[in-house]
């Protein structure tokens, strides 16, 4: 078994997990076995070649259709129509991503966690696969109905429910499943700051899942002065579930590396690595 060093400076997310990871030599053909699997329509995945500040990551892509696509990745919609680099706090703040129009709120299957659950039971994967899926799930609700005020069975799911989401999930939980590690290693997890439109409405960066679960995990959350959300909750959730201790060894020989792209057009980008060494 291997251990895992999860460099988080750049922020992580759950596309970036899940191309890092393939990066670093998780079985692609699994991946697509277990998504190909669940009994849920409206996507398709695509796993390609990009360059992030010169250099070459993997990109790992849900492709969704016009009626569930959720704009996750939409800097309009995430901060409105001109928001880019230092403005993107102001732009928030004075409500202009507000007048993109309620267009853009169609399409979010609103899940509970019971129905993610039996999504994820029917997967082919392995029990563990699916049942770190499932703990990440968990987390993530504890964190939403913390922030909502609700409890775990009675939570819905927006974002994190939405079938990219659901499929990021699993993914991740595959692909690490795969690469058989028995420790991960995770020093900070650098976010930003300002604000960032959600279902809900304008909120604060970090966002208060993130904070919640960072509260409840002892997570290493950094605060920068980078404008946008680097670290999200899918990102924060599966950091939860495997993490198992903050501190390197004092040298390391590395057997494997691999490169996760973000999608979200920061002017820091965003690049997840993550690191094997025996």
């Amino acid at each position: 078994m291997s251990s895992m060093y999860l460099d988080c400076e750049a922020g992580i997310s759950g596309d970036m997990t899940v191309a890092a990871l393939l990066d670093a030599g998780a079985d692609k053909d699994k991946l697509i076995k277990a998504l190909e699997s669940i009994r849920v329509d409206g996507f398709s995945i695509r796993i390609s070649r990009v360059k992030k500040a010169g250099l070459d990551c993997c990109d790992f892509d849900v492709v969704l259709d016009e009626d569930h696509e959720n704009h996750d990745h939409d800097m309009d919609y995430l901060y409105g129509r001109e928001a880019v680099g230092s403005s993107i706090n102001k732009l928030a703040i004075n409500g202009l991503s507000r007048d993109l129009g309620s267009d853009h709120d169609h399409g979010h299957h609103h899940r509970n966690l019971a129905d993610i659950t039996a999504i994820i039971d029917s997967a082919d994967a392995t029990k563990n696969a699916r049942d770190l899926a499932k703990k990440i799930f968990h987390i993530l609700a504890e964190a939403e109905a913390k922030a909502h005020s609700t409890t775990v069975d009675e939570v819905h799911f927006h974002e994190v429910g939405a079938i990219d989401s659901i499929a990021d999930i699993l993914a991740a939980a595959v692909c690490f499943d795969d690469l058989n590690v028995s420790e991960v290693i995770v020093p900070k997890l650098c976010d930003g700051q300002g604000t960032v439109r959600c279902q809900h409405g304008i909120i604060p960066v970090p966002v208060p899942a993130v904070v919640n679960i960072s509260e409840r995990y002892d997570l290493p959350l950094m605060v920068t002065d980078r404008k946008g959300e680097f670290v999200t909750p899918t990102g924060a959730a599966f950091v939860a579930a495997v993490m198992t201790g903050t501190k390197l060894p004092e040298t390391v020989i590395p057997t494997k590396t691999g490169l996760g792209a973000g999608k979200r057009d920061y002017e820091h980008p965003g690049i997840l690595k993550v690191v094997l060494y025996d």
